[in-house]
């Protein structure tokens, strides 16, 4: 059991749950509804597995460090996938802005490989 099995989010289905989707290599996932079976790879998997079990808080940069979000969330993209781009501010020493990004389709992971 991994702490995918915890997501409460009806917009992703997982069958089965493996344990390689805590760092996965390769994500297989069919898109829904119409089932196209896709595969993220790499950064861009570790990037989809975040967004799945993240729901609908979704990921920042800064909750969920990586060095190109922005370029994984292109890559999902491309593959068909939606993701909402939130754009929040932030006070602190360095003061601006960063993105949240939100997993907006409807996705049953296949399988997913170290």
């Amino acid at each position: 059991m991994t702490s995918l099995d915890a997501v409460s989010s009806s917009v992703c289905h997982f069958v089965p749950r493996p344990a390689a989707l805590d760092a996965p290599q390769i994500v297989r996932f069919k898109l829904e509804p119409d089932g196209a079976t896709l595969k993220a790879k790499g950064r861009p998997a570790w990037a989809l597995a975040n967004l799945i079990r993240a729901g609908s808080r979704g990921c920042t940069p800064i909750s969920h460090p990586g060095p190109r979000w922005a370029a994984y969330i292109f890559k999902l993209r491309k593959l068909g996938l939606s993701i909402e781009k939130i754009t929040e501010q932030h006070e602190g020493a360095y003061p601006g802005h960063h993105a949240r990004y939100v997993l907006r389709s409807a996705v049953t992971v296949i399988g997913a490989d170290r």
